[in-house]
């Protein structure tokens, strides 16, 4: 099986939103002081790299990470390139009708109207290999409004380079953080 990871690393060097700190290492115990074995302390933010989006990342919303339905997380899902920096509905109304799960290339963000267009389509997740499915400093941030209250499942900041515009196996792990707004998740694809 040939499988294509599209999760961005967590370090140093990862993409983060603004205002974000960058995840970082901390060692606790190590075999070079003495100690049995190696371990440590993650200091992750819960949007950093590639990430879902919990229901309770906006106000009024109910839910955590933990309230994600694994069957939106995983099945069929399609690879589609945007027209142009902001995805508009049309577009997303072209796309074949048995879509659940779509994955945007092309760093876009979404109008909200786009993003209606998907929820009236039945979409269970919605990716995008930009920092977030609305532009960067939004203060109401509407397409994830959108979503979110419809139930849909936003996975953000993918690493799609490596993934053609197509049909794929997806599936989202985000580490399951009780309460938590958001969560890192390891993303791969299998060609379908």
């Amino acid at each position: 099986m040939t499988f294509i990871d599209v999760t961005r690393p967590l370090g140093a060097k990862t993409r983060l939103f603004p205002g974000d700190p960058a995840p970082w290492i901390e060692i606790v115990t190590n075999t070079s002081q003495g100690a049995p074995a190696r371990t440590s302390m993650l200091h992750i933010p819960s949007h950093a790299g590639t990430h879902v989006d919990a229901p309770s990342h906006l106000p009024g919303g109910k839910g955590g990470v933990e309230s994600l339905p694994l069957a939106a997380l995983i099945g069929p899902a399609l690879v589609v390139d945007a027209a142009g920096s902001t995805v508009r509905a049309s577009e997303m109304r072209a796309l074949p009708p048995s879509c659940e799960r779509i994955l945007i290339r092309g760093e876009a963000t979404l109008w909200p109207e786009a993003a209606r267009a998907l929820v009236e389509r039945g979409v269970l997740l919605v990716g995008t290999d930009a920092l977030s499915v609305d532009p960067i400093g939004s203060a109401d941030m509407p397409a994830h409004r959108v979503l979110l209250e419809a139930g849909v499942v936003l996975l953000e900041n993918l690493d799609l380079s490596t993934a053609p515009p197509g049909a794929y196996d997806l599936i989202a792990l985000p580490l399951l953080v009780p309460g938590a707004d958001g969560a890192p998740a390891r993303v791969v694809l299998r060609p379908r």
